[in-house]
C-alpha cells in the first residue's frame, strides 16, 4: 500500500529515453580542442564515467544535437549492464561535458512529473537490478533493451518537491559513501606501494638499516646485507594428487584475493565433477595459475586445513629460511608480477605459462627472519587500516540502501516546509 499522494508508475511514462547514435568507428578522430567525446558502453562504470580511452569524434553538427549529453543526465550501459562489481551506471557530472551519446547506451531524463535527482536514486535501488537481470537476454553478450528499462516499475509522490527532497538525503549518504570510497581507494594504493617497497628493501625498517649499498640483479636492485636465493632454495614444490577422491573444498586463486573457497566466492560451481585428477593443498602452501601468474594469480592457502585445487596449478611449500607471509607478499609486488611475465615471454617453448622449472629459478630478496617479521607486522598495520575503511564503506552502503528501500516506497516521509502541501509524517 503506498501512502496518500504517492503512486506506482513505468519509468517510460515518467522520463525519456533515448539510445545512442551508430556513430562510425572509421570516423574516430584524435583528440583535439574542436573534438568531443563519445560515451560508449565501456565508458560507464559503476556511479561514474571513465575517459581514458575515450574516442573522440569532430562533426558536432545539429542533427547530433539529440544525443548530446547533459549535467545530471543517467546513463546505462546496455550491453554487460551489470557486472561483479555492480550495475554500469552514471549519473553525468560537469567534467563529463561535452560528449555525445553512442549506440547501446541508454539516456535517462526525468519528464516534469519527475525530478531527475529522484530518477537517478531509483536507478541504484536492488530492485532494478533485479528487474533488469530477471529481462537480460542470454546472448554471448548480455543486453537489456530500452523497453525492459521503460518497464520497471516504481514508486513516486505526486509532488516533486517531495521527490526532490527525498534525493536530497540520499545524496547526503551518496556523499559520504563518495568520500569513504575515496580514502579506501588511496589506502589501498598507499598499501601497495609501501607494501613493495619494504619487501624490496627500498625502505629500511629501524633497527635493521645496517648499510646503504644496494646490489644490482637482473630481478632488481636489493639491500647489499640481504641474502639473494632463488626461489628453489626457499621452497619446494608438492604435487599431491587426490587419487583417493577425497571430499574436500574446492579452492580458486583470485588476483586481488588470493586462494578463496570457489563454492563461496563465485556462488555457483565452476570446477569439474570429477577431482581425481585435481591436486591436494596443505595449509601453510602456495599455489598459482600456471597460465594465468602474469596477471597476479597466487595465493597462500590460509583458508582450510585440506583443499583441492585445478592441476592447471603448480603448488609449493617454504621452508624455514623464510617467512611464509613475508614471501607471499613479496611474491604479490607488482615488481614480481613484471618478473614472472617477463620469464614467461622468454620461455623457449613459450607456451604462456610459468612452470616449476622456470619459476624456482627466479632470485629473490631474504633478509634476516627477524626483518621479515618486523616487515610483515607493518605491512600487516597497513592492511588493518585498509580493511577499517572497507567495512566502513560497506556499513555506509548498507545503511544508505536501507534508507533507500523507505525513503522510495513512502514507507518514511520526509519532513517538507509549512508553505507545501504535502502530508509530513515521521
Amino acid at each position: 500500500m503506498l501512502p496518500e499522494n504517492w503512486k506506482c508508475v513505468e519509468l517510460g511514462q515518467v522520463a525519456d529515453l533515448i539510445t545512442g547514435f551508430a556513430f562510425p568507428s572509421k570516423a574516430f578522430v584524435a583528440p583535439s580542442n574542436s573534438t568531443v567525446r563519445l560515451l560508449r558502453g565501456d565508458n560507464v562504470m559503476q556511479g561514474y564515467l571513465r575517459w581514458d580511452d575515450a574516442k573522440h569524434y569532430s562533426d558536432a553538427s545539429k542533427t547530433l544535437a539529440r544525443y548530446e549529453l547533459r549535467q545530471g543526465d543517467v546513463v546505462i550501459a546496455l550491453d554487460r549492464p551489470i557486472t561483479n562489481a555492480g550495475l554500469k551506471c552514471s549519473v553525468v557530472a560537469p567534467q563529463d561535458l561535452p560528449c555525445l551519446l553512442v549506440q547501446r547506451v541508454a539516456r535517462l531524463r526525468g519528464l516534469e512529473s519527475l525530478h531527475q535527482s529522484y530518477l537517478a536514486q531509483v536507478t541504484q535501488l536492488d530492485s532494478f537490478k533485479t528487474h533488469l537481470l530477471g529481462n537480460k537476454t542470454e546472448t554471448a553478450v548480455p543486453h537489456v533493451s530500452p523497453n525492459v528499462l521503460r518497464s520497471f516499475k516504481f514508486a513516486v509522490p505526486s509532488e516533486v518537491s517531495e521527490q526532490e527532497k527525498v534525493a536530497e538525503i540520499l545524496g547526503v549518504w551518496d556523499a559520504a559513501i563518495f568520500a569513504s570510497e575515496k580514502l579506501l581507494a588511496s589506502s589501498r594504493t598507499n598499501e601497495r606501494l609501501l607494501t613493495q617497497q619494504l619487501v624490496l628493501g627500498k625502505i629500511r625498517l629501524n633497527g635493521f638499516n645496517v648499510e646503504n649499498d644496494v646490489v644490482s640483479t637482473r630481478f632488481g636492485k636489493f639491500p647489499a646485507d640481504w641474502e639473494r636465493f632463488r626461489i628453489e632454495r626457499v621452497a619446494t614444490e608438492i604435487s599431491v594428487k587426490n587419487a583417493h577422491c577425497e571430499s574436500l573444498p574446492v579452492l580458486s586463486c583470485t588476483k586481488h584475493a588470493g586462494l578463496v573457497a570457489s563454492l563461496e566466492y563465485f556462488k555457483k560451481r565452476v570446477f569439474s565433477h570429477d577431482t581425481s585428477t585435481y591436486k591436494i593443498v596443505e595449509k601453510g602452501c602456495f599455489a598459482y595459475a600456471t597460465n594465468h601468474i602474469d596477471e597476479g594469480s597466487i595465493g597462500y592457502q590460509d583458508v582450510l586445513e585440506r583443499g583441492l585445487i585445478s592441476p592447471m596449478y603448480t603448488v609449493f611449500k617454504a621452508n624455514n629460511v623464510i617467512d611464509d607471509r613475508y614471501l607471499y607478499k613479496l611474491l604479490k609486488t607488482e615488481h614480481y608480477r613484471q618478473i614472472f611475465a617477463a620469464t614467461i615471454n622468454a620461455s623457449v617453448d613459450r607456451r604462456g605459462s610459468l612452470r616449476w622449472s622456470d619459476f624456482k629459478r627466479i632470485e629473490i630478496p631474504v633478509p634476516p627472519l627477524a626483518e621479515q617479521a618486523k616487515i610483515v607486522g607493518v605491512v600487516s598495520a597497513l592492511e588493518k587500516e585498509t580493511e577499517i575503511l572497507e567495512l566502513q564503506t560497506i556499513k555506509l552502503k548498507k545503511e544508505k540502501a536501507s534508507l533507500m528501500q523507505d525513503l522510495l516506497t513512502g514507507k518514511r516521509r520526509v519532513r517538507l516546509p509549512a508553505h507545501i502541501s504535502t502530508p509530513t509524517a515521521a
